[in-house]
């Protein structure tokens, strides 16, 4: 009762106090080990550490990525040659979900938001749309690739999933396809609504290659974790131990290339959700050493009986709708036990439930501007430039782009996994 109480209290407070997310998990994760509810050993044992190394040795390719100005030339160069405004928007919102394939999505609206500003200014509109745009894209193709966002990275470490299993998993199409899919569907949406921009704007060249060097070593990351894949199948240690020498390779090219300093380097990181997810990671192996994981997936279970399409939604549509609220990442640690569970006691495919939970889970975030730590970047940026963007702004937006890409992914997950 202590573990469940102490999980529910810190979920709350994720919600109420947002800024302090980091504090409550780190907190609550303390106060179950001082309380014996877990050991200090049952406690480390909990964290995901392969995923642990992915997410801060990528956070660190990003920094320097996005530092060496490539990602931002590249935008330049689309916006230069689209035939107008309409199609530049497009295409930079293509842009930006492709590098979120690869890149932290908070790092992608960084790296493409002072293009999207630019052509704002140079074309006298308002960008809040576009910027919208940029971050709801982002959010999307973070789930197609393992190193995409953290819930690819958690669902990759609980289901021991590795970098080509998102492509093609047990010989069927794999999540990669339906993101994309979900992808197609949601930029019909964003062509409706950028339609009518239809002048067209030529772009004064600013941004200079300081050089190619971190595109290198994303490149070769990304090589080496599909060639990991195969080397280590059970998803247990070779993915972070890589992302981990790619982030160390990065930051001693950049000591001594571009002489910055490493610890600065360091200091500048992500450090709040690092420690955040680490704190989850704990919360939630309480719940489940204690039982709660499976007396909530023996519940929902009797709630749809042997109805597995009727499971199968009920998880999607719940994860878009708590998602769109609550951050996506403590809630998808706590729901990946109950669909593994809630699998077994139907007796079916558990990729089924995971799947769709992650669809969910990824894509409700896009409905509001609070549902994704991209949404609030994206909003923070428009603040600076003096527009306020509200809860309805975003919406507009949002919910007609997150229904297409939800139930597009939606049917094709169920299709390709039902049986």
């Amino acid at each position: 009762m202590l573990a469940l109480f102490i999980f529910i209290i810190a979920y709350l407070l994720f919600v109420l106090l947002p800024n302090r997310r980091m504090y409550v998990a780190v907190g609550a994760s303390l106060l179950l080990i001082l309380s014996r509810v877990l050991t200090l050993k049952e406690a480390f044992y909990a964290i995901n550490w392969n995923v642990m190394g992915i997410f801060v040795g990528t956070l660190v390719i990003a920094d320097i990525f996005m530092e060496s100005r490539v990602p931002a030339f590249i935008a330049e160069v689309i916006v230069d040659r689209a035939k107008s405004t309409a199609w530049a928007i497009l295409l930079i919102c293509a842009l930006t979900g492709f590098i979120s394939a690869f890149v932290e999505n908070v790092a992608t609206v960084l790296i493409v938001a002072p293009i999207a500003l630019a052509l704002a200014r140079k074309l006298k509109i308002n960008p809040m749309k576009m910027m919208i745009a940029i971050a709801i894209s982002s959010n999307l193709q973070g789930a197609a690739t393992l190193i995409g966002d953290p819930p690819s990275m958690l669902l990759g470490g609980f289901a021991k999933m590795n970098f080509m299993d998102f492509f093609i998993y047990k010989g069927r199409p794999s999540i990669f396809f339906a993101v994309e899919l979900g992808a197609l569907a949601s930029f019909v949406v964003l062509y409706f609504i950028f339609r009518a921009q239809k002048q067209k704007m030529e772009v004064v060249a600013v941004e200079k290659i300081r050089s190619w060097v971190p595109t290198v070593i994303l490149v070769v990351l990304i090589f080496a974790l599909a060639l990991s894949s195969f080397l280590d199948t059970g998803f247990s240690y070779m993915a972070g131990v890589l992302c981990m020498i790619a982030a160390l390779v990065s930051m001693i090219w950049e000591r001594f290339i571009n002489k910055r300093s490493i610890l600065k380097g360091m200091k500048s990181l992500d450090w709040e959700t690092t420690f955040f997810l680490i704190g989850v990671f704990v919360l939630v192996g309480s719940i489940t050493l204690t039982g709660w994981i499976e007396a909530l997936a023996a519940l929902l279970s009797g709630i749809v009986g042997k109805n597995i399409f009727l499971g199968y939604t009920l998880i999607v549509f719940l994860s878009v709708i708590l998602s769109a609220f609550i951050d996506n990442v403590p809630f998808l640690a706590a729901m990946l036990p109950v669909a593994i569970s809630m699998s077994s006691k139907l007796n079916i495919n558990p990729s089924l439930f995971l799947f769709g939970l992650l669809i969910g889970a990824s894509l409700g975030g896009n409905i509001t501007p609070i549902g994704a730590s991209a949404n609030i970047v994206a909003c923070g940026l428009l603040k600076k430039e003096g527009y306020e963007v509200r809860f309805k702004d975003f919406m507009k937006i949002g919910a007609p782009f997150t229904l297409a890409a939800v139930i597009a992914a939606y049917l094709f997950v169920w299709f390709v996994w039902k049986n």
